[in-house]
Formats: structure tokens, C-alpha cells, sequence
């Protein structure tokens, strides 16, 4: 089992940067893959991006292309999301979350273990 807590959410004017952290502990880190996603009120949990567990591929939803970067650092047992040119519509509470399987997915039926969340609000 492994446990994860997000960091580094706040608030935010547009075009702004912040970046998320996800600290895992427990069972080996670099033996999952690993995804953020978000959920705003009222919407579906939606995936972000994600990360295999070299780091060596990476997956982005088509809204956050170029403006965001998924990262980890096996060492640290850490993994990144480094946002930039921040938007309204990224508003939302962020999840990390770790996939025990030889592949990512867009899927969050299909990730195993979930942090409790941060918040990130981008005002206008």
C-alpha cells in the first residue's frame, strides 16, 4: 500500500504559476505509475496528466498542453505538477494518484491508491 499527500495548491490570478507536489510513502514509489487529476463542483474527476514509473512517458489531457508539466523524482518518492499560464477554468481540487500496472491510464476507475486533494483556484 502506499500513501499520498498533495501540497502546493492556492489561489492564483490568471496567467499565474503554481506547482504541486505528491509525497508517497509506504510500498516502493517507483513501482507505480502515477496521475494527477482534478474535479471541479459539480463536474467528473477528470485526468491531468500522467506519469510512467521511469518518468521516461508522460500523458496530457488536450486543456492543459503546454502549459503544464508532469515530473517525479523517484529519490524523493515525489511527484510534480508544475503549472503555468494558469486559467479560470483550471479551478479545481487536485488529486495525485498511483497505478500498481505496467501502464498509465486516463482512466481514474483504474488507479489503486488516491491523495486526499488540494485545492487550486485561479481567479480572473
Amino acid at each position: 500500500q502506499v500513501q499520498l499527500v498533495e501540497s502546493g495548491g492556492g489561489l492564483v490570478q490568471a496567467g499565474g504559476s503554481l506547482r504541486l507536489s505528491c509525497a508517497a510513502s509506504g510500498r516502493t514509489f517507483s513501482r507505480y505509475n502515477m496521475g494527477w487529476f482534478r474535479q471541479a463542483p459539480g463536474k467528473e474527476r477528470e485526468i491531468v496528466a500522467a506519469i510512467t514509473r521511469s518518468g521516461g512517458n508522460t500523458y496530457y489531457a488536450d486543456s492543459v498542453k503546454g502549459r503544464f508539466t508532469i515530473s517525479r523524482d523517484n529519490a524523493k518518492n515525489t511527484v510534480y505538477l508544475q503549472m503555468n499560464s494558469l486559467k479560470p477554468e483550471d479551478t479545481a481540487v487536485y488529486y495525485c494518484a498511483a497505478r500498481d500496472s505496467v501502464a498509465i491510464s486516463v482512466r481514474a476507475t483504474l488507479y489503486d491508491y488516491w491523495g486526499q486533494g488540494t485545492q487550486v483556484t485561479v481567479s480572473s
